[in-house]
């Protein structure tokens, strides 16, 4: 008997080497499975009254994803496995999770007109384009009908949409995202649509945050010093670990821009006297 079980794990053993690798094992990226990001839930917003809301102002901000410290919301310029860019996560929730996005035509509410798919092609410059390339007989240029990718690459600014507001019933100074808005940058071109030296940029679309939350916290951001402990891009703007700048406030003046009045060191001024503003405000409802 003691032969027969030898001799039959012999078999199994042989057979084992002779399967292709692939039917052997599965291999895994990793060491181990994620799945703390995969399904995570965003953190639920604490019920505020409106009677406990003594203060609260419109800020708008832009996030320069060519900053270092913002570079991980602009890379990977191409999908890895899970691991997308911002506007690239954003733009496959629009595209597959039903993620509704605005126009940014109007100024005063932009959560109002909603695009289509059509018009979100057009903001990132994709579609159909002509081209003018040598014939390969003849060498005269002829016209060539390609059709353009979306320009994901060209999104070079985030503008954030913030409600800051004094809570009395916690004693703290509050904020939360109410809207992202991804700017392209890019050159404008000639007529042989060649880049030129004018620099454009444009508004693409308009996102709701608290819709997007959901698809923002299932997704991990890179982390430059422990692959082990990423987080998602839900706690990435909880935790407020980017780096920006002040561009506008809620005004009488239709919101307008701090670049329409001032320019230069005086808009770098004017953005740090409306920070400096906000954490005064902080300090000067506090009652002892």
């Amino acid at each position: 008997m003691r032969r027969v079980v030898l001799f039959l794990i012999g078999v199994l053993v042989s057979l084992g080497f002779l399967l292709p690798a692939n039917a052997q094992q599965d291999f895994l990226p990793e060491v181990y499975t994620r799945e703390h990001i995969s399904n995570k839930q965003p953190v639920p917003y604490s019920y505020v009254r409106e009677a406990d809301v003594v203060w609260a102002k419109d800020i708008f901000r832009i996030i320069d994803l060519r900053q270092k410290q913002n570079l991980e919301l602009y890379y990977p310029l191409q999908p890895i496995g899970d691991r997308m860019s911002l506007v690239g996560l954003l733009l496959y929730g629009i595209d597959n999770e039903g993620i509704r996005a605005f126009s940014t035509t109007d100024v005063r509410n932009e959560f109002v007109v909603q695009m289509t798919k059509d018009d979100i092609d057009e903001s990132f410059g994709a579609g159909i384009d002509t081209l003018k390339v040598p014939d390969v007989n003849t060498g005269l240029l002829v016209e060539q009908i390609i059709r353009t990718e979306r320009k994901v690459d060209e999104v070079k600014q985030i503008m954030l949409k913030e409600k800051w507001f004094f809570d009395k019933n916690h004693s703290v100074m509050k904020v939360q995202i109410v809207g992202i808005c991804p700017i392209r940058i890019y050159a404008q071109k000639d007529d042989q649509n060649m880049p030129t030296d004018i620099i454009l940029k444009q508004k693409t679309f308009w996102v709701y945050f608290p819709e997007v939350r959901p698809i923002l916290a299932n997704h991990e951001i890179f982390n430059r010093n422990n692959d082990a402990q990423r987080i998602s891009f839900d706690d990435y703007f909880w935790q407020r670990r980017f780096d920006s700048y002040i561009v506008a406030e809620s005004n009488v003046y239709d919101n307008r821009t701090i670049n329409s009045y001032a320019l230069g060191m005086d808009a770098q001024l004017e953005s740090e006297k409306v920070k400096e503003w906000l954490f005064d405000m902080e300090h000067d409802l506090w009652e002892y």
